[in-house]
């Protein structure tokens, strides 16, 4: 038996979220079995814990989206017994089992195994989040972005993402402006390595095809009528980076940043990105990210505060990451 928070669909379609003794027996086909130390409270897990969101493909589930923790049990000779792994996407807490819970089986292909740098709980303080953040890093280092460059915004600049891209991007040189509705802390965001505080209601609502040239690149994690805004506010061969939707799933936009000033859109996926990605992505974090500042952007809760604070992430009461202690 194993702890464990699942979620279940009611008869009238909403979800029923409990803290459950679990039978070993119920977890899901998988070649590693997966003592967690660590997971997290993304925004995704939040809807799903919650009924806000059509993230739960198959009932019941444990959600978490991501999880780190040490190999138990194991049919592929590339992850033995006591291997520190971590496993981020590939549809957990959605169609597979995730990491709130004590234990987890996902398939080997899903695994990475944890940078020497890295302790399980560095790996979720930085989690999804800081992953996707690097993601984006790196794709704007492919297009031709640098520091040299011009300012990078980011959108949604207190959030989890936000929080890391901010970081990531002052670490490496890049002069970083964040876009930000709490504009109350702005003086975490300096911390973090913000250059600029710009109020996130500029580019909130619809605005015209093309503005003012500002930025050389820019990640967002908010969609809807601020990436919109975003495009049409790049310089010259500009590079946007899209990984979240906040705001909505819609983009309201044209195509003259794209035609006209060579703008350049590239999506971010972190849940099935290619190994060889993920690989390069989280060693980048274990040499790039300040330990210091992990616990500037972390909060740790225990596994059995996840439900309250799931409905407090959705009202926008909690600033950076939340930081889910599973194992004693």
């Amino acid at each position: 038996m194993f702890k464990g928070l699942i979620l279940q669909k009611n008869d009238d379609g909403t979800t029923h979220a409990s803290f459950q003794d679990i039978e070993a027996s119920r977890l899901p086909a998988g070649d590693v079995e997966i003592q967690i130390a660590y997971s997290t409270l993304n925004y995704k897990d939040a809807l799903a814990i919650t009924g806000k969101g059509p993230v739960v493909r198959h009932w019941p589930m444990v959600p978490g989206i991501d999880l780190a923790g040490i190999v138990l049990n194991s049919s592929d000779a590339s992850f033995e017994p006591g291997t520190a792994v971590l496993v981020n996407g590939h549809g957990m807490g959605e169609m597979h089992w995730g990491g709130l819970a004590e234990k987890a089986r996902v398939p080997a292909a899903w695994l990475t195994k944890l940078p020497q740098a890295l302790s399980n709980r560095d790996a979720m303080a930085i989690g999804t989040a800081g992953y996707t953040a690097m993601l984006s890093v790196l794709a704007l280092h492919r297009q031709g972005i640098h520091p040299d460059s011009g300012p990078i915004l980011v959108t949604g600049a207190n959030g989890g993402v936000g929080s890391f891209a901010i970081a990531l991007l002052a670490r490496r040189g890049y002069h970083v402006v964040a876009s930000t509705g709490r504009t109350d802390k702005a003086n975490r965001l300096q911390l973090l390595g913000a250059k600029e505080i710009i109020d996130r209601q500029s580019l909130g609502e619809k605005g015209k095809p093309l503005q003012k040239e500002l930025w050389a690149g820019a990640i967002d994690s908010v969609g809807s009528h601020t990436l919109a805004n975003v495009c049409a506010q790049m310089r010259y061969g500009g590079v946007v980076t899209a990984c979240g939707l906040a705001q909505g799933l819609d983009f309201q936009a044209t195509v003259a940043p794209f035609i006209l000033r060579g703008v350049a859109l590239i999506g971010i996926d972190s849940v099935y990105a290619p190994k060889a990605l993920r690989d390069e992505a989280w060693q980048c974090l274990a040499k790039e990210t300040d330990p210091a500042m992990l616990s500037t952007i972390s909060a740790e809760i225990p596994l059995n505060q996840t439900i309250e604070a799931a409905q407090d992430l959705l009202a926008g009461k909690i600033t950076g990451r939340v930081l889910v202690k599973v194992g004693a």
